[in-house]
This record gives C-alpha cells, structure tokens and sequence, in this order.
C-alpha cells in the first residue's frame, strides 16, 4: 500500500469543484512516473490471444507485447486504461463483473491518490462480451436509415456496459466508404458523409447519455487508401477530406458530444495520422473547440517506428505522438511508458506535452466519477443483492430485432415471388444458409476474441436463416439442399450467399480482409449460375459485410434481398421480409455494383465520374445508394418549395405529402438531394442533404417538411476555405440518388458567404398525419429523422 500519509487535503475529490479544476490540483501533486502512469493502459490476456493458426490476431502484436512492461510495474504508480476486460477472452459476464471491480480496487489501493483506471471495450455491435447481445453491424444502422433507432439501440448498449464498470466505448467508426473492396466496409456506415454523420451522431448520442465515453474512429481517411488495402497510405486532397471524409467527425462531435476520438493508422499524403498535429491539435482542438481525449488505436504508436518509419524508436514515436495531440497509448505502454520517461528526463521531450495530456484524462475521469471520494468500484448489476448480469434482456432483443428488420434492403422482386406463399415448397441453398456466421460482423465477440477458442458455444440464442424460416412458415416445405441438383421438385429456391467474416485474412470480409473484385466470395456466384441453371424460380438472399456485383444475375432473379450481417436477430427479420409479416422498409447505404470492376467509385461524383463518352467503362451501379423496395405502393404529391429565392444565409421549407397506395402498412425513405448545377469546383451530380422514414398504413398519407438552409450547400474550394456561392440550384425528392421524384429550383442571391464551425451540419425533417380531409395535424418532429 503506497504512503499517503504526507497528503494534504484531496481538493481533486471535491466535486462541487469543475472537473478540469479537480485534474488540475490531482495533476500538479503528481510525479513524472505517475503522470506517464495516467497515459497507457494494460491488457491482462493479450499475450494469450492467437488466431485460429496461433498467428497473432493483430499485424505484430505478439513483437509488441514482448517488447510491452510488465503490467505489476506500471500500476504501482496508478493506471490510465484497463483495456478490454470482458472482450478479451470468454469469461461468464456475473464472475467478469465482480473480477474487474476486485481489479479497480487494486489498482486504486495501488496509487497514492488511490485513482481507479478507465475501463474501454469495444462496442461496434453491442458490448463485444460473451453472452452479450449481438446488434446488427453499422453497415445494416445505414441502411435503415432511422438515427433514431439507432440511439436507442446505443442507449442499451450504453447502459449495459456501464452497468458491469466499463466507461469508454471504441466506437462508433465514421468511415466514409470510398472503396467496397475494403475488408471494414461492414463496420461503416455507408458511403454518403451525410448519412454517416447523422446515423453516426444518434449512436454517440444513445451512449454518450448513458455516461459511456464514446469514441470517434477512424480520424481520418482510413477508408479511402489506396487500392482498398488495410493500412495502406491515402491520396486523397484537402476537398475530398473536408466535404466527405470529416463531416460525420464534426457533427459526432458537435451534435453528439462525443468526448474521445481516436486516429487512423494510415498516414494521409505522407503524414501518419498518429503522429498529425494539423489534424489532432489544429483542426480537431483549435478549429474544432474539442476538449476530450485522443486515444491511439491499438499499437499505432508504435507502429510509427515499426511500419511507417517515421520513428527510430520507442521513444521517437511516443514524442512525435504527444507533440501530435495523442493523449493514450492504448492498447499498453509500450512508446508511453519507460522510453517516454528517459526521453523526458534527459531533455529530448518537453514535461509540458505530457501534463497537456494528462490533465484532459484526469478532466475526463472527473467527470467519469473516478475521482469522487465515494467511488467504489462496485458494479450497479450487481448492487442490492443481485446476483447475475444478464447482457442479452428481452428489451435488448427486441431494439437488436427492429433495427435488423428496418434493415433489410428488397433489392428486386420482378418475378413476384416474394412473399414467399405459406404452402409453398422451398428449397434453401448455400454453405452458409444454416450457419450463425452468416449474421456476425468481424467485432461480434463469436466472430473476434471467440474464434480463438474452438468449441466455444455463442453465448446468444441466434437462430440461422434456415432455422427461422421455418419457424416462419410452419405450413411450408422447405428442405435444405447441398447442391443444385436437389431443387427438382422446388417450386421456388431460396439462395443464400453469405460472407463468412473474421481477422487479417482469417475472412471474406472484416479488418484487414480486403478483396481484389467485387465477386461473390468463395466461388457462390457459381452456386447461383447453377441454380438458375435448373430453371426454378431463385431468390437470392445476401448476407454480407459489402456490396457485391450483381450484374450477371440480376435480369434472371425472381426476386433479392440484401442483408448486412444483421446481428442475432437477423435470421427472423430476413426470414419475416421473406414471409411478408415484415414489409421492409431498408435502403442501401452503399451502392451495389454491376461488374465485379465496376467500383471503385461512389455516387458522389461530378459529372465526369459518371458514364460518358470519353471512357469505355461505365461506372453505373446496377441497384444506386438510397435504393430499396416494399411491398406496398407510395405516392407523392403536392411537392414545393416556398421560396423561388432567397438569400446565401436564409432558409427555405420544402414540402411533401406522401401516400400509402397499397393494401398494407409500410414505410417510406424520402431522400432530398442537392443539384449545384454551377460551383467553383465539380460538385457530385446529388449529395444527399436531408432524409425521412415516413410509416404509412394503407391508404394513409403525410406531410413531409424539410427545413433547407444554404449552409447545406457549402463547399470548400480552399483548404480552410468552405463557402456558399450565389446561383441557381436545385432541390431534389428522391427514392434513391438515381429515382428523382421531384424537381425544385431554387436560387441563392446575395454575396458569396463563407462558413466556419458555427454553419449548419444538419436539415431538420417533420413527418405529419394527414387527416381525411388533407390538411395536417399538429406538427411534431419525427423523432427518427
């Protein structure tokens, strides 16, 4: 036990005082040693974690770890973060909960000032823990297009960590797609900054109100490197940063509070992001105003010296990352902790960087609670007598099932063969059509620490597609075939192709699986050339991390539906959209390709990126971004703009009235797009700037409103430099970014206008009841727009 008996009185406790003034008097009685202390974190059992082959699970890890302190040395003088204490190995969540707060007593009896450490996890698709509930992947929260849902969803998630001691999250990811062929795609959100901004921020929003830290990744570019390749460096210019890749940071930040933010590890026109001050001091805390903490992905620290270059050692990566703006070390201690301090001592880096950073960790531990004189560690799951933690309630189910159902994208039904009728004789197809994997993203905890443990039971009821098919349709005669020449006798066939996710190669899809082309993986667009082949009806049925191409087949399908691994309830949504009970109502947040060569490319191009005369190769995706069915009918009417002008920093109110034409409720997306037909630079031929989920019963309609303001329509044309010119434009009503229902001019007057931080980042959306008459209610924001 440390003496504490020459300590004044703890002002650092008092919790009347801000939360920065507390840091403050804790940082000013700290030593060098302690003060480093606060700045890494400590992973129990990662020297332990292997893939499936006992490679290492990250690029160098086990390098890493054996060059990493022993964990007992660097608590002795307190700790910043305990790294991943349930996500790590499968522990029951009943005994982890008391073990960790057993581990936050230690290590709070082990420092003088008797500081607890953060406890992060990830939580890209629920609290990655065994027995956890499993969400659908951020892929799927794009293409429902309900920020709303997605907030709840974040809520619960939220609130369960916190309730077993955990206080950050590394998550959400706010990575633009650029390229499909990247193995994260599945962990994006989409490939429009605009829906990943606003699906983004209701994620933070959802946690962050529940106490946990969220943080933004990956800041930024990640996304966009070259050739789709994990790691690989990124080419991009100051446009392209400033008007897709850091919106969805800005309004997370802004909108969403989020209090933590993590960097890239690829390096951006040569300069690592790790090691960035222009981006992680400059632009995220001068221009910005942010005041919480950077975090270091995992081991980018050190991968400034041992895959960038940029660094001969420890220490020279540790100093040019704190110079930079990166305030932990995470995973452990590796750059932070002993070559950091020599480096210090002896005059190489200056004491002032590190109490920058260690007062914004003590600040957030502050207002974490960690500093209060009655913290005690205990788990609230377990207070008053309780005697286990449930990770996967009821009410977590039910969210995880709305958002996998709001989800699923009807790509086509030409054939008319969807619903399935309930009599019918099915026939189900595909080496993944009654394997869990098939609904698991690469951060479910099965998918990421569980394979390393074979034999491992899932931890969660998770029904496969052909389980919940037919529970769905009990009446059905559905038998599941191996090949082809098995669906004679089928009157419809239900072809299941599906990614099988995982780690570095160890997938189809997920971090560092990255793929050359857009084909169906591991040979199934065989499977889908033979079922076609033998004449039955094929619905074919995508359960994948990506967009893939989809031109070969698409002419000669009954019907497609498209999944982004929806997570434990996916199998009964997918199974429910098949059936009919679910109308659904998802649209694609990226584009699906015609030609496996067809990407890369977004439709976020100006005119040239489009088909043309003076290239061979058209571009043109075979379903666009926004695109999606249902099965019922929308009509929409009486579309304006009030205002045939108005000035470069005046609004304007477009209008709507939506109508459900068919025989049963659904829900439609409106999309408002911009049209800039004249700017400074090329603009995209549609930006999304606005969107509704508009839920309908049959023969019932609703007024729409969106509230444009100019600011919408800025652009940089400079770096630093983002304006709102004078001129005509055009706003847009859309299905999707190539189905155009309505065209509104309009035209901005006055001076051209630049726009700072203080500019509008988002078009605010009413949905209102239209009664029988055709006026509108009362007005009430749509609480998921």
């Amino acid at each position: 036990m440390p003496d504490r008996s020459d300590l004044p009185e703890r002002p650092w406790q008092d919790v009347s005082l801000p939360p920065e003034a507390r840091a403050a008097e804790l940082l000013s009685r700290m030593t060098l040693e302690e003060k480093l202390a606060q700045l890494v974190g400590i992973w129990p059992g990662s020297e332990e974690t292997t893939g499936e082959d006992d490679a290492d699970v990250a690029p160098r890890q086990h390098e890493i770890n054996a060059s990493t302190p022993d964990p007992r040395s660097v608590v002795v003088h307190g700790l910043g973060h305990f790294t991943r204490p349930f996500g790590t190995a499968p522990v029951e969540p009943t005994e982890r909960a008391r073990t960790l707060a057993e581990d936050q007593r230690r290590i709070a009896a082990g420092n003088r000032f008797g500081v607890p450490a953060i406890a992060h996890e990830e939580c890209l698709t629920g609290f990655n823990a065994w027995r956890a509930a499993i969400f659908p992947t951020p892929l799927a929260w794009g293409a429902s297009f309900d920020p709303g849902l997605v907030e709840e969803a974040a809520r619960l998630i939220g609130a369960s960590m916190r309730s077993v001691g955990i206080h950050q999250g590394l998550s959400p990811v706010l990575d633009v797609v650029r390229d499909p062929r990247w193995g994260r795609t599945e962990e994006a959100i989409g490939e429009d900054p605009y829906l990943v901004a606003t699906i983004g921020t209701g994620y933070v929003r959802g946690l962050e109100s529940t106490g946990i830290v969220a943080t933004l990744k990956h800041f930024a570019g990640y996304s966009a490197s070259r050739g789709a390749r994990n790691h690989a460096p990124v080419s991009i210019g100051p446009r392209e940063l400033a008007d897709v890749i850091l919106p969805p940071f800005e309004m997370a930040l802004r909108e969403g509070g989020a209090r933590s933010v993590m960097p890239t590890y690829v390096d951006l026109d040569g300069v690592p992001a790790t090691a960035d001050p222009e981006l992680l001091t400059r632009l995220l805390r001068e221009e910005w105003g942010f005041d919480g903490t950077v975090v270091s992905d995992y081991f980018a620290v050190s991968f400034l010296e041992l895959s960038h270059g940029v660094a001969g050692s420890p220490a020279e990566a540790a100093a040019l990352a704190l110079a930079a703006g990166v305030d932990v070390e995470l995973p452990a201690g590796r750059c932070y902790g002993e070559p950091l301090l020599k480096a210090i001592r002896s005059g190489e880096v200056a004491e002032d960087l590190v109490d920058r950073s260690v007062l914004r960790v003590l600040t957030q531990k502050a207002q974490l609670g960690l500093l209060d004189p009655d913290w005690s560690g205990e788990s609230s799951a377990l207070a008053g007598g309780a005697s286990s933690v449930d990770l996967d309630p009821p009410e977590m189910r039910a969210v995880a099932r709305r958002l996998a159902e709001e989800s699923v994208v009807l790509l086509a039904n030409e054939g008319g063969a969807l619903p399935l009728a309930p009599g019918a004789r099915i026939a189900v197809l595909g080496p993944l059509a009654d394997d869990p994997a098939a609904m698991l993203g690469c951060y479910t905890f099965p998918r990421h620490a569980g394979a390393q443990h074979p034999g491992l039971p899932l931890g969660v009821e998770l029904p496969t597609l052909l389980d919940a098919l037919r529970a769905e349709l009990p009446a059905a005669e559905i038998s599941r075939v191996e090949t082809p020449d098995e669906i004679a006798g089928a009157e419809v066939c239900v072809v299941v192709v599906a990614d099988r996710s995982g780690l570095f190669g160890r997938g189809t899809s997920g971090e560092g699986c990255d793929t050359a082309d857009l084909r169906l993986p591991d040979g199934q667009g065989a499977l889908v050339d033979a079922a076609l082949a033998t004449g039955v009806p094929v619905v074919l049925v995508l359960l994948t991390g990506r967009p893939y191409a989809l031109g070969r087949w698409a002419d000669r399908l009954a019907a497609c539906v498209q999944a982004f691994f929806p997570g434990e309830e996916g199998g009964g949504a997918l199974a429910g959209v098949l059936s009919g009970r679910v109308n659904p109502s998802g649209r694609l947040p990226v584009a699906v390709p015609e030609h496996p060569g067809g990407q890369p490319w977004t439709y976020l191009a100006p005119p040239l990126g489009h088909a043309g005369e003076a290239s061979s190769v058209d571009p043109t995706p075979r379903y666009p971004f926004g695109h999606g069915l249902s099965y019922t009918g929308f009509a929409w009417t009486d579309a304006t703009v009030d205002a045939e002008a108005v000035a470069t920093d005046t609004g304007a109110e477009v209008r709507l009235i939506v109508t459900n034409t068919g025989d049963r409720a659904g829900t439609e997306v409106v999309q408002l797009y911009l049209h800039d037909p004249v700017a400074r630079t090329p603009r995209p031929v549609n930006r999304l700037i606005g969107y509704a989920r508009v839920e309908l019963a049959p023969g019932r309609s609703a007024e729409v409103r969106f509230g444009f303001h100019p600011d919408l329509a800025a652009y940089t044309v400079a770096p630093g430099r983002r304006i709102v010119d004078p001129g005509a434009i055009e706003l847009r009503l859309a299905a999707s970014s190539a189905d155009i229902r309505h065209r509104l001019p309009l035209t901005l007057t006055g001076p051209e206008r630049v726009v700072g931080r203080d500019r509008r980042l988002s078009c605010p959306v009413t949905v209102t009841p239209v009664d029988a008459e055709g006026s509108a209610g009362g007005k009430a924001d749509n609480p998921r727009t």
